[in-house]
């Protein structure tokens, strides 16, 4: 087992709606990331998975929980300690066009990390930049172009470099190529793979692919409404799943993919997720779960190790 490098302790993300709701985004979720690996994040859209993403970076405060990133508690940082923690954090995010300005130059969307942390100017500034387009397979001429001119991979591979500038440590990569032809998506991913291996970096890839990220992934997290519902290492995850709702993903995996099903028939799964705003009590997939009991209901399950580096949390296993 390597040394932790992110360690989420009981993280809630509540949002406010209207006078008397709250949205549970995130409702309560541990788990650790250790350094030099790839945790994969799955789930159904609405699961969370973003929101904690955005959550693990600063974007969005915790309303509950500690965020622990190489020994230092998040929360408690000063203005100055929490913005050079901010430059060892770093996020990919799923839409490469909305999440580069369309008025800048590629070379200044780039370098606009060099420029807040006073890292590079002049001379040395435009030869970082060249550096980072030749990393991510881009030409030092498209320095000077604007985003629309590139393709939609061209733009994640800007936006990744941009992720790259300041020598982060850990990187969340937030559904990067769900927005990309399936042609390319590869292509993403394997650069993301040779980047890790050269600058040792660790990720939190969010997904909805499972094939993809049973490729990248050391380990991955199944997440359902707002909480987690099973963590463990990639293949012993598709090889004997443990919660129901991980069985019931990976049973909709394209039957072109067999050895990655984790059921030989499809498990359907009845009526949509419940509202964040109002979950069920007790264990928050009961009320779709087909091996629901009535214990499920009345209290919610324990997060725990089932087997050696498997945790989930259900009623099944207590």
């Amino acid at each position: 087992m390597g040394e932790t490098i992110l360690d989420v302790q009981n993280v809630k993300k509540h949002f406010k709606a209207g006078k008397h709701q709250t949205i549970k985004s995130v409702d309560g979720i541990s788990f650790d990331i250790r350094k030099g690996e790839t945790l994969g994040l799955v789930g159904e859209s609405g699961s969370g998975k973003t929101t904690l993403g955005r959550t693990l970076v600063g974007i969005y405060e915790a309303t509950e929980g500690k965020v622990i990133f190489d020994g230092r508690d998040l929360s408690k940082l000063d203005r100055k300690s929490k913005k050079m923690v901010n430059r060892e954090i770093q996020m990919i995010f799923q839409d490469p066009q909305a999440s580069l300005n369309p008025r800048m130059k590629v070379g200044d969307i780039i370098a606009e990390g060099l420029d807040a942390y006073r890292l590079k100017k002049g001379s040395a500034r435009k030869q970082r930049i060249i550096e980072l387009l030749e990393k991510v397979g881009l030409s030092p001429e498209h320095a000077d172009r604007f985003p629309h001119e590139f393709s939609g991979g061209q733009r994640q591979r800007i936006g990744i470099a941009r992720a790259l500038a300041v020598e982060p440590s850990f990187i969340v990569a937030d559904e990067p190529i769900s927005a990309l032809d399936v042609s390319i998506q590869a292509q993403v991913v394997n650069l993301l793979a040779d980047l890790q291996q050269e600058f040792g970096l660790t990720y939190l890839f969010i997904a909805h692919d499972l094939a993809m990220v049973n490729h990248i992934s050391d380990r991955i997290g199944v997440m359902y409404l707002g909480q987690m519902m099973e963590l463990a290492a990639s293949d012993e995850l598709f090889a004997e799943p443990l919660h129901p709702y991980t069985k019931a993903l990976l049973s909709a995996i394209p039957a072109s993919e067999p050895s990655l099903r984790g059921a030989k028939e499809r498990i359907l799964l009845g009526g949509d997720p419940p509202s964040p705003i109002e979950p069920p009590s007790g264990c928050p997939f009961r009320t779709r779960c087909p091996a629901a009991m009535e214990v499920c209901a009345k209290q919610k399950p324990q997060w725990k190790e089932i087997k050696n580096e498997h945790y989930t949390a259900c009623h099944l296993y207590g």
